[in-house]
């Protein structure tokens, strides 16, 4: 039988764990990477929305998608709530769909993820058609395929994390 103390230590371990997670993915956001490489670069942040969203559901809402989605506006100079809007999407697609899509094998998850992270990709078109601007090629919707290309690592990476920290 677990202590309350033990039940709270736990559960701030999990917050933790996850801001952790989310500063690592900002730093792989803004870490400079070659000119080439640029549009290839997978959507960190939005994977760890997705990853929080569908591991453990309590952690991260809709509404703490659309905050780090107003951080991620502030962080690329982006129009704010352009980010925000395309996370809270994203995640709401995650949460409803998150008993069904972690029994799937990693390559069918990873097909979900490039399933999901349109959708964020298409609000940011939107806007960027809004605002007179248009991607100039079809490499604007790489990071939903790199993205898909990463996510079996990030599972299999944040897993040991929380079992090693005793998450689960």
């Amino acid at each position: 039988m677990q202590t309350v103390s033990s039940l709270m230590r736990r559960s701030a371990n999990k917050y933790y764990v996850s801001i952790g997670s989310f500063i690592v993915a900002i730093l792989l956001t803004i870490m400079p990477i070659p000119i080439w490489a640029e549009p290839y670069r997978p959507e960190w942040i939005l994977l760890m929305v997705i990853y929080w969203s569908m591991s453990t559901p309590r952690l991260i809402s809709i509404g703490s998608a659309w905050g780090i989605g107003l951080l991620v506006d502030v962080l690329r100079g982006a129009l704010l709530g352009q980010h925000a809007l395309g996370f809270a999407l994203t995640a709401y697609i995650s949460l409803r769909f998150h008993q069904r899509v972690r029994i799937y094998p990693l390559y069918q998850q990873a097909l979900f993820i490039a399933m999901i992270v349109l959708p964020h990709m298409s609000v940011s078109l939107w806007v960027y058609g809004a605002l007179g601007q248009d991607p100039k090629s079809w490499t604007y919707w790489s990071p939903a395929l790199t993205s898909a290309i990463v996510w079996p690592w990030i599972v299999v990476l944040m897993r040991a994390v929380r079992r090693s920290t005793d998450l689960d």
